[in-house]
Formats: structure tokens, C-alpha cells, sequence
């Protein structure tokens, strides 16, 4: 069993940070989707090597120094200890790792560790030492959204503009289920059945073509037809422009912030675009109405006979519905797929379980979108079987670095933080440093996964640098009796 303690507020450490930290600050990062986390952070205040301004040196190979050098006199004496933990090489298809599970701890000195996996507000029962990773997810973009607890589990680029393709037709779906009767006509124009690109999907609709609103929608979202799209648009909007001008209202009501749709369909355009979270915040919208979930659903379809075309039986295109496809997700509650050049391929999923329920997006992948979505939603359920719903503080992945985002939605900026056992170094923008850095008067070294170094030697060239037990560069010291580093930290030889 792990000792409790009393756990102080979040805000009491950030407090601490920009208190006794003159170059650290804590800035708030707003999120409209979630509060992100994953609990695991003690902040660093200058006194104990705070911020200050950082360099680089040249790094070299780690190993340890040989013995049997003349000793030099020094001021102090150091025993080295075993070597800092070990959280992997970071890659860009995971995150920092070291979780530590067991109930938080409150140093001496009042300053705050929490780590990712255990909930802010609340209990997580029996928690149970285990090792929970990160998804490895290939797409460029993605996020997945608890909408049961309004809360981000993961994200990796989640704020990037890219191309959506169909799952533009989620909204699509929404906007028409608000505004028109399942049992409407839509009479197709001209406009409508020739407004499309090269090889985009239909359903051979042809001008004049009368369909109801309801087989429109089975249309629209199991075969993703982009007439159809036009058709609908045309029958709510009075134009296509018109209803993508409503289909930008309803985003912004939604609380979309990176998000811009100039057509029904997905098809291409440089105007057309959307991010991670803002679809999430669509797809919630959408898959609360019980009749999109039925359509999204349904493995198969009649749709009626047109001018060009018998009755035909359409299904869907998301493979995770299907209970026959090695790639079934049990729980599934409805989807939309999404494909074009520019797009990649897109995919937005809904799954429930234990009365949980979960939306995966993914953006501008390389057929790694199912791949992806499956192992977003094995992190999320078993991430909430361990430690119950969040808020969560949260590592987060942007472009080439990792941020650490707490569960109030600040990005840790400009200060040191001990999160999982780990101590990790932010810069002045939020992102985790790597290599030498220098904090007040003292240089430290951050492994390529972010993990600082503690109690180990350092090469850089044919220099060797010890690192002490906080962290910083012994200076002026003895290491192990036997080994002397000077004034510049370095050991000198003889």
C-alpha cells in the first residue's frame, strides 16, 4: 500500500513557480474541448536551480571516466549514486515515459508531485502499479475526446489545420437533422449532380432526382456521396454557399476555433480545413442525436431507384462497425470515414462502453487510420479502468516537441517540473528541453527523452562533466574520492 499524504492544490505550486522563479511563468493555454491531464507535477523554484537562460554544448557519448588520475584539491566531496531514471529515447510516436503510480507525495519543501495517470478531483480506488504507455499513433493529427467526463485522454497535434475529406459530412448530417424533416424531398439540380471533382464518390444521381431527406442522409453517411451532400446542402442553405455559411455558424456555436468549411462533401479546397479538436467537438454534437447514430450505424441500406439506377443496397465504409473485420471495435456507437490526395486518410469514431463514451479522430494519415483509432481507444478504457475519469494532466505532442499540459489547461513554460518520478525542463514557449541547459548559475543535461541527469558523468568532446543528485554540474568537488572537477565542472586530468 502507498502512504497518503495531504495533496495541496495545483495552483499553490504554479504559485511557487512564478513566486520564487524570476524567469519562470506559468501561462494559461485556454481549452474548449476538455481539461487535459494526467496528475504528476513539482515545480522547481530558482533556489533549487529555476529558470534562467539556456546554451547548448556539443554532446558526446555518455560513459563513465577511468579511474587511477592524481587527485586535486577541492572544497567538497561527492559519492555518485546510481545513474538517473530511464524513460527511453523519445520518438514521434510516443510520449516521455517513467509513470510512477502510488499516492502523491508532499516534499519538504511544499512543492507538488502528482504524476499522469490518476485523476485531479476525486479518488481512483486501488490503483495498482502498472506501466501505462502512450498510443503510438502514425497520423499526422489526433485526438481522443471522453465525452461522457468533457475530458482529452490524448492529443498529438490536435490544433493543426488540415484537410477533414468526408468526415466533413458529420456536420453535414448535424445541420440537416436540426433544420429539415427526415420526410422532405430533396429535388436535385443540375448544380448539385455536376459541382463535384474527378472521381469523387456518387450515388449517380442525375438533375431532377427526387429523394427523401432520410434516404439522402443514408446516402450521405454510409456511402458518402458527394451529389448527395450537394443535394442536401441545396435543400437547407438555398445554396451550397449558403449552407456552408451555416455549417461555419454551427462550428463556432460548437466552440471550433481552427476550423473553416467552404462545402457540404470534404471535396478539396485550400478554404477548407478543420483540426483534431474541433472535430471532436463536432462529432459529439453529432452522435448525441440518436437518428445519425442509427444511420452511422446501420451496416446496410436500400436505397430507392432513381433515373440512372435500380434500387441498390449500400453500406458503410468504416471497417470497425463490422463484427466479420479483424479491425471490429466492440462497443461501436458510429463513424465516418474520410479520403482524398490532400487529405490523407481521415477517420472519426465513436465507441461506449461501461457507459463511457469515447470519440477517436484521426487526421491526414497514411493507412494507418484504423490502426491508430484502435490504439487511442485501448489507451482510453483501460487509462479509465486503472484511474477513473480525469480532468488529467496531459503530455502532449506539437509538431517536433512534447508540452506538458495540466488539468486546468496551463502549459508548464519557462520552469523545471518532476512529473512521474521525472524531472523535465520547460523552455519559455512550453516546450521540453533537451541537452544543456542552464538555470540560474548552474548547467544541467536533458537525455533526448527529456529525463535529466542525475548522479552520473556526462562526455562532451574529451571533456567529463558529473552531474549531481539535484541535477546540477558538480563544480569544485570530488567524485567517488576520486575523481576531482574544477571551477568549470570539468575533470581534470593529470
Amino acid at each position: 500500500m502507498f502512504k497518503r499524504t495531504r495533496i495541496l492544490s495545483l495552483g499553490l505550486a504554479m504559485a511557487l513557480c512564478m513566486a520564487q522563479t524570476a524567469q519562470a511563468e506559468i501561462l494559461i493555454t485556454p481549452l474548449d474541448v476538455s481539461n487535459p491531464a494526467g496528475q504528476g507535477v513539482q515545480i522547481v523554484p530558482e533556489s533549487q536551480g529555476g529558470a534562467g537562460t539556456q546554451a547548448q554544448n556539443q554532446p558526446g557519448p555518455q560513459e563513465k571516466p577511468g579511474a587511477g588520475q592524481s587527485p586535486q584539491a577541492g572544497n567538497q566531496s561527492i559519492q555518485s549514486g546510481s545513474t538517473g531514471p530511464q524513460a527511453g529515447d523519445l520518438s514521434t510516436q510516443s510520449g516521455p515515459t517513467g509513470s510512477q503510480t502510488g499516492t502523491v507525495t508532499a516534499p519538504a519543501s511544499g512543492i507538488l508531485e502528482y504524476r499522469t495517470n490518476a485523476p485531479v478531483n476525486g479518488t481512483a480506488g486501488a490503483v495498482q502499479d502498472m506501466e501505462l504507455s502512450m498510443p503510438a499513433v502514425s497520423a499526422e493529427a489526433a485526438i481522443l475526446f471522453d465525452a461522457t467526463h468533457n475530458t482529452v485522454l490524448f492529443e498529438k497535434n490536435a490544433d493543426e489545420k488540415l484537410y477533414p475529406a468526408s468526415i466533413t459530412k458529420l456536420m453535414t448530417a448535424l445541420l440537416v437533422l436540426e433544420k429539415a424533416d427526415l420526410n422532405d424531398t430533396v429535388v436535385f439540380s443540375k448544380t448539385a449532380v455536376t459541382n463535384l471533382e474527378s472521381g469523387a464518390v456518387t450515388l449517380k444521381l442525375q438533375e431532377g432526382d427526387r429523394v427523401s431527406v432520410r434516404d439522402c442522409l443514408y446516402g450521405l453517411l454510409l456511402k458518402s456521396a458527394n451529389e448527395v451532400a450537394n443535394g442536401l446542402a441545396e435543400h437547407v442553405g438555398g445554396s451550397i454557399q449558403g449552407f456552408a455559411d451555416l455549417m461555419n455558424q454551427r462550428a463556432a456555436e460548437l466552440g471550433c476555433t481552427g476550423t473553416h468549411f467552404t462545402n457540404p462533401s470534404g471535396l478539396n479546397d485550400p478554404d477548407h480545413y478543420t483540426t483534431a479538436r474541433d472535430m471532436a467537438k463536432i462529432a459529439g454534437a453529432a452522435f448525441k442525436n440518436e437518428t445519425l447514430q442509427k444511420i452511422s450505424s446501420s451496416l446496410s441500406y436500400e436505397f430507392p431507384a432513381t433515373k440512372a439506377a435500380a434500387a441498390r443496397t449500400i453500406t458503410p465504409g468504416h471497417k470497425m462497425l463490422y463484427p466479420s473485420d479483424s479491425r471490429y471495435y466492440e462497443g461501436m456507437v458510429g463513424g465516418k470515414t474520410g479520403y482524398t490526395s490532400l487529405a490523407g486518410n481521415t477517420l472519426v469514431t465513436c465507441t461506449e462502453k461501461d457507459g463511457v463514451r469515447l470519440i477517436a479522430v484521426v487526421l491526414k494519415a497514411r493507412s494507418t487510420h484504423y490502426g491508430d483509432t484502435k490504439a487511442m481507444l485501448d489507451y482510453g478504457y483501460k487509462k479509465l479502468q486503472a484511474f477513473g475519469s480525469g480532468p488529467y494532466h496531459q503530455w502532449v505532442q506539437n509538431g517536433d516537441g512534447w508540452y506538458f499540459r495540466t488539468a486546468d489547461g496551463q502549459l508548464l513554460k519557462g520552469c523545471r517540473a518532476v512529473i512521474d518520478g521525472v524531472e523535465y525542463g520547460f523552455d519559455d514557449a512550453g516546450k521540453m528541453q533537451k541537452g544543456w541547459q542552464k538555470y540560474g548559475e548552474d548547467w544541467y543535461y536533458f537525455r533526448s527523452d527529456g529525463s535529466m541527469v542525475k548522479n552520473d558523468w556526462r562526455q562532451d568532446g574529451d571533456k567529463w562533466f558529473y552531474l549531481g543528485s539535484g541535477g546540477a554540474m558538480v563544480r569544485n568537488a570530488w567524485v567517488d574520492q576520486t575523481y576531482y572537477v574544477g571551477a568549470d565542472g570539468v575533470w581534470v586530468r593529470q
